[in-house]
């Protein structure tokens, strides 16, 4: 009777094979007591081979002694058979055991803590208001609140925030904040003059609201009204909110260093290989050991993560390769580095000195090579906005 192979393995069975005269006439007292026996086949010397379950290999003493045959077990096959043979290998079992535990246990705790979306509000300060609802590294998820409870106790904590959300993937836990929207704060429209904020040539004004009191081609100090919010007379006077325009030219000196070499690196060709194994944030090296024996060199870093599923797991591999590196220094031509100090010193004070500014003029005053460096005194004339606020002060009489 031919039983089913899964069933078979479940339940164990065994290849025997029968010897003795006359062996083939067990085949049908087995079927009558039905015996699950298949895959009968004939051996050399009247020999019988055929697969047995296990429970009735045990019921073939009486038929056996009944013939005088003798049976011989050929292979063992199913669970049974596989569990005895873990039995003997307790440190198997043992290791099988462990590393399902460590895995259970690694999968249970958080070990990365992103922060998403931050702008005005620090990092450290959220991760604080994280931590006191249980958000911190090495902490057990099943320790957590629910993500919609987590999201809506932090962001309690964080009056900055219009919203908050907390993500928990595997051991990655991601906290996106939106920032609140601020107002932008009015400035304050109490009377006030515009002045000199440097001293310049005024090269134009334009007055919207108050009295000019300077003209083009006029030379100013730091600090003199330009346009005064005091408007009428003696008699009929009031102050407003001084407002225009009111460029001109200032005057800059710049000194300028320039380097006369060009420092750069070049791969060898010589490099060599490191190999980590990754838990968490330690990594213990497993192979690349010893002094490298280069002056200089790069890194280059690849590192992968075990993930099943949507966990990713706190183990991983880090492959490193280290590549030597010569430091090359090329000698530049003293014209090519005048000009790049100039270019670099003109956008420096330029961007200093606003959007609107211009370069209207330049000289070189000093100019020397030094240490391996051209020194570059430069007279600059830049026309920019040199206008600021003043508050007006009214005393009481």
């Amino acid at each position: 009777m031919k039983q089913s192979m899964f069933i078979a393995r479940l339940r164990g069975y065994v290849r025997i094979q029968i010897r003795g005269n006359g062996c083939e006439k067990l085949i049908n007292p087995m079927m009558e007591k039905a015996f699950s026996i298949w895959d009968i086949k004939a051996a050399e010397d009247g020999k019988l081979e055929l697969n047995i379950l296990i429970k009735d290999f045990f019921k073939l003493k009486p038929l056996l002694k009944r013939t005088g045959c003798r049976v011989h077990v050929l292979e063992r096959y199913g669970l049974p058979f596989f569990m005895e043979r873990l039995g003997r290998r307790k440190v198997f079992l043992g290791g099988i055991a462990a590393f399902i535990i460590g895995l259970y246990v690694l999968t249970s705790l958080v070990w990365q803590i992103t922060v998403e979306g931050n702008d005005r509000i620090s990092e450290a300060e959220i991760l604080q208001a994280a931590s006191k609802q249980g958000i911190h590294m090495y902490q057990w998820k099943f320790r957590l609140k629910k993500a919609e409870d987590l999201s809506r106790e932090i962001q309690g904590m964080l009056p900055g925030t219009a919203w908050v959300g907390v993500e928990i993937r595997g051991t990655h836990i991601t906290i996106k904040v939106v920032e609140a929207t601020i107002p932008e704060k009015q400035d304050l429209k109490n009377p006030r003059n515009l002045v000199a904020a440097k001293n310049a040539l005024v090269t134009e004004i334009l007055s919207e609201k108050g009295k000019p009191m300077v003209k083009p081609n006029t030379y100013v100090k730091k600090g003199d009204v330009l346009i005064s919010g005091t408007i009428g007379d003696e008699q009929n006077s009031q102050v407003v909110v001084a407002s225009g325009k009111v460029r001109g030219i200032v005057w800059y000196t710049s000194r300028i260093e320039s380097p006369l070499t060009k420092t750069y690196k070049a791969y060898t060709g010589e490099a060599t290989t490191r190999n980590y194994l990754v838990f968490g944030t330690r990594a213990l090296q497993v192979s690349g050991y010893g002094n490298l024996g280069y002056e200089h060199f790069e890194t280059i870093p690849e590192r992968k993560t075990l993930a099943w599923r949507s966990f990713t797991l706190p183990i991983g591999w880090l492959h490193e390769k280290v590549m030597e590196v010569e430091v090359v220094q090329e000698p530049i031509d003293p014209a090519i580095a005048k000009k790049t100090g100039l270019e670099q010193a003109r956008a420096k004070l330029l961007s200093a000195t606003g959007p609107d500014a211009r370069l209207v003029g330049e000289k070189i005053l000093h100019e020397k090579s030094e240490n391996g460096k051209i020194y570059i005194d430069v007279h600059f004339e830049v026309e920019e906005n040199i206008a600021e606020e003043q508050p007006i002060v009214i005393r009481g009489e």
